[in-house]
């Protein structure tokens, strides 16, 4: 058997990962000469390490990092590195966990009156922060005020923009008043940078590193590495497994890859299309690949010529091969989008839309409803944070040639690509991750008034329905207002949302988990608290 003690091994790593079946293990193994008795003497083994156990230093290799990077969560807006640190160090009022679901977490229950304006949450007992002091309301209403201040730059700051009032009834009770009704607010309060922290003065202590989530913040050095370790104090026996966790900053792709082939980290994320099936032959290592919300983008600002016609957009969406992109771009590894952000997997997807498809004739048509015979614009792209953003530019670029558009790819540098370039030039290549909620997905790139509205859309319909949505609690009502506004984005909008990458991870043989929450990488960048080693 010493012969196949590889291939032996790697069948028990996709056995208690799930991914394959006990039946297709007999198979594999009776395929090696292994014993039926054996097999299954190896199968309880297998099963058994499915088990968590505690012990070992956890090593991560990030693919995105930044010397800019803060601890101040006013100012995290959500590098993989820092998403890591965050989820590892803070606990939040409530977490998301595979297939959407919504948990509780520092919020042990909640209720909302009947227009969902008033939510009124009861924190657990006994959670203590890393230096001992108890959680109360009143740091949670401290933690919250700093991302809806008016000064405040928070990410969460137009997600949290419906709060009128958030106070503390006593020390274990939390109150949110909203000016207008919001079903999501729990699935809000999960987001990357709601962590919870102490309360200071007029704001929140970030400074100390003191958390009260799973690890301990022992050692930062901004876009270089971070250590932390269990917190031996944490209210929870289910999480924070290891005893150290070690988050390195290896941006390059190559040097990533290299890291993990040769011990030097545990898992990786960031994992390019190029390599995911190579990779996935490559001995002790596991590819992790997820379906969640990442999506690429092309946003255009519909406030400046050409594309303040929505026939010249419509003319760049039906311009692109959106199933070569999957095969090219992706090597296959996700799916077709259809001009709105709202991906398959969600519970509100538009699944009755027609799928937009390439159509070269139907574009030349749109061209001549707005008065051309032929386009000529410019389109600026970059892989700044996401791979195949200068890929698909350029083959956007071939696709749109046949319908009499020619496309000018202008390389931007990555460097400086999102302060220069996005929101800035008129068309350029963009990526967005996933979000807990359609709503949170909608609001924060195509409401009227959001920051980061990257096609300077304004929809008079769509605002409407976005407000109305967030406030209503019958779901079948909230379907039909979520599935016009994809219509109308697909149909009006200002961006043309070629696919949906897959996320793509790779661990060590020696790392295990539960099942994976998709949304984003690395388990939604918990697995420094959920995961362990075999």
């Amino acid at each position: 058997m010493s012969k196949h003690t590889s291939e032996l091994n790697y069948l028990q790593v996709l056995l208690e990962k799930g991914e394959i079946s006990r039946r297709d293990f007999f198979v594999k193994t009776a395929a090696l000469g292994i014993s039926a008795s054996l097999a299954t003497s190896l199968m309880g083994k297998s099963l058994m390490a499915a088990t968590p156990k505690r012990g070992g230093t956890f090593r991560i290799g990030s693919a995105t990092a930044s010397t800019a990077d803060s601890l101040d969560p006013e100012k995290h807006f959500g590098v993989s590195m820092m998403d890591l640190i965050f989820f590892s160090m803070h606990t939040y009022l409530t977490e998301t966990g595979p297939k959407g679901t919504l948990r509780p977490l520092l919020a042990e229950t909640w209720e909302n009156s009947p227009d969902a304006k008033i939510w009124t949450f009861r924190l657990r007992r006994g959670v203590e922060f890393h230096n001992g002091k108890t959680v109360t309301a009143k740091d949670v209403v401290a933690s919250i005020n700093i991302h809806i201040s008016k000064e405040t730059k928070s990410a969460a700051k137009p997600l949290l923009a419906g709060i009128e009032d958030i106070s503390a009834d006593g020390d274990h009770t939390v109150v949110f008043r909203l000016k207008a009704g919001n079903a999501d607010l729990p699935y809000l309060l999960s987001y990357f940078n709601l962590a919870i922290l102490p309360a200071k003065d007029d704001g929140v202590d970030w400074e100390s590193k003191i958390g009260a989530g799973s690890y301990i913040l022992k050692k930062f050095e901004p876009g270089v590495s971070a250590r932390l370790e269990r917190n031996p104090n944490y209210w929870r026996t289910d999480r924070g497994f290891f005893d150290q966790l070690e988050i390195r900053a290896i941006t390059d792709q190559v040097a990533r890859v290299s890291a993990l082939t040769t011990g030097a980290v545990d898992a990786i994320d960031g994992v390019d299309f190029k390599i995911a099936d190579r990779l996935r032959n490559t001995k002790n290592v596991i590819v992790e690949e997820t379906i969640g919300g990442l999506l690429r983008s092309f946003p255009m600002l519909t406030d400046v010529p050409p594309f303040d016609d929505n026939n010249v957009r419509l003319a760049l969406k039906y311009a692109v091969d959106r199933e070569a992109m999957v095969k090219t771009v992706l090597q296959g590894h996700g799916t077709v989008g259809n001009d709105h952000p709202i991906p398959s997997a969600s519970r509100f997807f538009a699944s009755h839309l027609e799928q937009r498809v390439y159509d070269p004739d139907k574009a030349k048509f749109y061209l001549k409803k707005a008065g051309l015979n032929e386009l000529k614009v410019d389109l600026s792209a970059a892989d700044a944070g996401s791979a195949g953003g200068v890929d698909s530019a350029l083959l956007y670029r071939e696709h749109a040639a046949k319908a009499g558009i020619t496309i000018t790819v202008i390389r931007e540098p990555e460097d400086g690509y999102w302060s220069d370039v996005w929101m800035k030039k008129p068309w350029c290549a963009c990526y967005w991750g996933g979000t807990q909620t359609e709503d949170i997905a909608l609001t924060q790139a195509y409401a009227a008034d959001a920051p980061w509205n990257d096609t300077h859309w304004k929809h008079d319909r769509f605002n409407k329905l976005l407000v109305e949505a967030r406030a209503e609690l019958d779901t079948n009502k909230r379907r039909e207002m979520y599935w016009e506004m994809q219509a109308i984005l697909k149909d009006e909008g200002g961006v043309v949302i070629p696919f949906f990458p897959n996320y793509i991870c790779a661990t060590s043989s020696k790392i295990a988990h539960g099942e994976l929450e998709e949304r984003w990488s690395l388990d939604c960048y918990r697995a420094g608290e959920r995961w362990w080693f075999v």
